[in-house]
């Protein structure tokens, strides 16, 4: 083998040992990732649930107060309709 092919094989082992290299960093920074993604996923459904639980107890008590906030408007209508009547 003359020169040349012996100094391109060892020019694309060097290449490929550094590709190498660089795909084991990157595969092993893609999988710290994901465990962070996973974890942050994790608190952001804990807090949607918090905040779902609020919420759902919020309406329980608005829903009664703008029944009963109606209900008191036309009483009052009707109590002043009365007393124009007289």
């Amino acid at each position: 083998m003359s020169s040349a092919a012996e100094i391109l094989v060892v020019i694309l082992a060097v290449v490929l040992a550094i590709f190498l290299i660089v795909g084991i960093i990157l595969v092993v920074y893609l999988i710290r990732l994901s465990t962070e993604i996973r974890r942050i996923v994790k608190t952001a459904q804990h807090a949607v649930s918090s905040v779902e639980s609020v919420v759902s107890g919020v309406a329980r008590l608005t829903f009664p107060m703008f029944i009963a906030e109606m209900v008191g408007r036309y009483i009052k209508k009707l109590s002043k309709a009365s007393k124009k009547e007289k």
